[in-house]
């Protein structure tokens, strides 16, 4: 969400994600602010905010306008709580589009390494095998988020790009792993 604030406020101030949850994002977003997100403090606030906007507590044509905030803070939560979503959000508010940076085959290793993953899904005959399978992709995640913190805290635009291509990668391996059944393919 970057619309145009309808407030009080001056007329080139734009509502972004991070205004709407202004405790837990007080400097905004990265670089004034951190990449890092405190969940359990995003979560409480989006509560907070959910239980004044609800559409059921608003009547009449507050109940529109209940339901356009409530569901732009949804989006905003939904965004924000998660990792990839909110490095594709960053570099958006940044004038990066999602085809700069999703496809960045030019890393053949990490292709590979991806290709091998997806092999040892499929192959996989066992939850324990999955499961560590899951511990390892978990860590790979790991590392490209705090890859991340550090490029968008240096603003390092190209960094954090080409690092959010690697985390859609891994993105898609969890989810893979989240759906394996066995004799099920990763596909």
């Amino acid at each position: 969400m970057r619309t145009r604030s309808t407030s009080n406020e001056e007329e080139s101030t734009f509502r972004t994600h991070y205004t709407l949850f202004p405790l837990t994002f007080p400097a905004g977003p990265p670089p004034a602010g951190p990449f890092k997100v405190d969940l359990t403090r995003l979560k409480k606030e989006f509560l907070q905010l959910q239980s004044r906007a609800h559409p059921d507590l608003h009547q009449g044509n507050n109940k529109d306008r209940a339901e356009g905030i409530s569901a732009a803070i949804n989006d905003a939560y939904k965004t924000l709580q998660h990792p990839l979503p909110r490095a594709q959000y960053i570099l958006s508010l940044r004038g990066t589009e999602i085809a700069d940076y999703v496809d960045d085959s030019s890393d053949q290793g990490l292709i590979m390494e991806v290709l091998e993953v997806r092999e040892a899904i499929e192959d996989a005959k066992t939850p324990e095998e999955i499961a560590k399978l899951q511990g390892l992709n978990a860590e790979r995640i790991r590392d490209c988020v705090e890859r991340l913190e550090e490029f968008f805290a240096k603003d390092d635009l190209p960094g954090a790009r080409t690092e959010v291509g690697r985390l859609k990668y891994w993105c898609s391996i969890e989810e893979a792993l989240r759906e394996w059944e066995v004799g099920k393919n990763a596909d």
